[in-house]
């Protein structure tokens, strides 16, 4: 697999982790607390927890194949935190995405 591709996929992966963490936080708590719907949460939940474990690995990925910096990776971490961290970052990631396109060539 080549740099740029192990980027890409970690972007694409950390996109969906990403809505996922939105939908808990602004749609499955909302609905749980104001709404009643206790079920919604454990759903939510359990997906958007896979989804941080393959964030996670595709991150440890693209940092060993895709040449991602320490620096890059300890923002990556943040940015999984931080609601809309990952929308955030997701240029950073695209230039380096870009930077490894272009040293493939």
């Amino acid at each position: 697999m080549t740099k740029a591709r192990s980027i890409w996929m970690f972007r694409k992966i950390a996109s969906v982790e990403g809505w996922s963490y939105i939908v808990l936080l602004f749609i499955a708590m909302p609905l749980k607390y104001w709404a009643g719907m206790t079920e919604v949460v454990p759903l939510v939940g359990m997906a958007h927890g896979w989804l941080f474990v393959a964030y996670m690995g595709a991150l440890v990925f693209a940092s060993s194949y895709g040449g991602l910096s320490m620096t890059r990776v300890n923002w990556a971490i943040l940015a999984s935190l931080l609601p809309f961290g990952t929308f955030v970052h997701d240029p950073y990631l695209k230039r380096e995405e870009e930077a490894a396109r272009g040293d493939a060539v």
